[in-house]
């Protein structure tokens, strides 16, 4: 049966780690399949539980870490080669960029028949100096040309990649969207929004806006804040913002709270009268989503952000930047309003809007179960994916006797 080697940057929690565990354990018996990834860093959680929840063991490469780094990128490299030349595989699939470099020049060096790499998201801007940007840029049109086919997770990242950063042909790119365990989010919505508000101290006539993620700068948090205190200022219903997530400016936003007169509390547990809730990592992501009114992003450049597909599965309304693969994920409109980047006040309406019209929540939240359920489901994702794999190995002459019986 083919020999499948899955290799991810990291194992932190987010869309990449549940695309690749999902694959690994759900790709069917007719495949053998393996899971490598790096660690995840500091400011990041854990998704172990993650793989345990759905029974994945992976192999750990503690070097492959997100940053450049040459001795750990030479190590890491030597270890992936080590692992190829053991297990055998026929196809090498890479997830992400620093994985995806690594990775597929260690395939290429053992001739592996069939390589494929995932783009959640890129680096192409945002990120980096033009400098480094164009380093970057170089660095994956040459891996592209090995590559025997490269997934985008929408047509937005695809005309990107083709079109915009010339990463490679049309011919060489499929589009297969991210898939996930969706249902969990409609359980129970109700003992859980309870239960959420009870823990973070939400009135019953409080307006709860969450943003889930990292807190780094390409997310834009800053911009968040400002516009919650300006919705604050104008809004007559009482407001409380909940940050979930953790990172490197952590400090820097508490400063900013206090700049814009937000009063901010470090944990649920003196949410009360706060205005900003800074909750960390929290993995009951489902629970979350049930105890807000209004999920929030304002990132600077997204491939596929996860926290809309859940909040949508959770019924829930977007206010959202209108940046990366989001117009793929949502319904604009419909599902999430959007605004144009750096658009302050426009954003800030958008908020106002559903902090303020209660139906308008309820009729957004209503369709995003339907335009979710169907699109980012894991089972189609794996589909998906099958359907790839089965048409390269065809097209390499690999002829296991299981592609005869599909």
């Amino acid at each position: 049966m083919p020999r499948v080697l899955r290799i991810i940057n990291r194992f932190n929690l987010g869309g990449p780690t549940y695309n690749a565990a999902y694959l690994t354990k759900h790709l069917g018996a007719e495949y053998t399949s393996l899971l490598v990834g790096g660690q995840k860093e500091d400011s990041e959680d854990s998704s172990d539980f993650i793989l345990r929840q759905v029974g994945v063991h992976p192999l750990l490469i503690p070097e492959m870490q997100r940053s450049l780094h040459y001795n750990n990128d030479i190590k890491a490299y030597f270890k992936i080669k080590s692992i190829i030349e053991r297990f055998k595989p026929d196809i090498v699939h890479t997830h992400a960029s620093k994985a995806g470099g690594l990775g597929r020049m260690a395939a290429f060096a053992c001739h592996v028949p069939i390589v494929v790499h995932t783009f959640h998201g890129h680096v192409f801007h945002s990120y980096f100096n033009k400098a480094k940007t164009q380093f970057f840029k170089s660095v994956e049109r040459r891996l592209a040309r090995r590559t025997d086919r490269i997934i985008a997770l929408s047509e937005l990242q695809k005309r990107e990649l083709v079109e915009e950063h010339r990463i490679c042909s049309s011919e060489k790119v499929t589009v297969i969207p991210l898939g996930f365990d969706l249902f969990r989010f409609q359980e129970n919505r109700y003992e859980k929004r309870i239960a959420f508000r009870r823990s973070f101290q939400i009135g019953p006539d409080e307006i709860a806006i969450g943003i889930i993620g990292r807190l780094v700068p390409i997310k834009n948090h800053t911009f968040f804040l400002q516009a919650f205190a300006e919705a604050k200022r104008s809004s007559f219903k009482r407001i409380k913002a909940i940050l979930v997530g953790d990172g490197e400016l952590r400090n820097e936003l508490e400063k900013v709270c206090d700049a814009l007169g937000l009063i901010h509390a470090s944990s649920p547990e003196k949410a009360k009268d706060a205005d900003v809730v800074f909750a960390g990592w929290q993995k009951d992501v489902d629970v979350i989503n049930a105890g807000l009114d209004i999920i929030a992003l304002t990132s600077l450049n997204e491939g596929t952000p996860v926290s809309l597909i859940e909040a949508q599965a959770s019924g829930k309304p977007i206010v959202s930047t209108r940046v990366g693969g989001i117009e793929n994920v949502v319904l604009p409109g419909k599902t999430a309003l959007l605004a144009e980047p750096g658009d302050l006040e426009g954003f800030v309406q958008h908020m106002l809007a559903l902090i303020s019209d209660q139906q308008l929540r309820v009729s957004m939240g209503d369709l995003g179960w339907d335009w979710v359920s169907q699109r980012f489901h894991y089972s189609r994702l794996v589909a998906d994916v099958k359907s790839l794999y089965e048409e390269l190995l065809v097209e390499k002459g690999i002829n296991y006797s299981v592609l005869n019986a599909i």
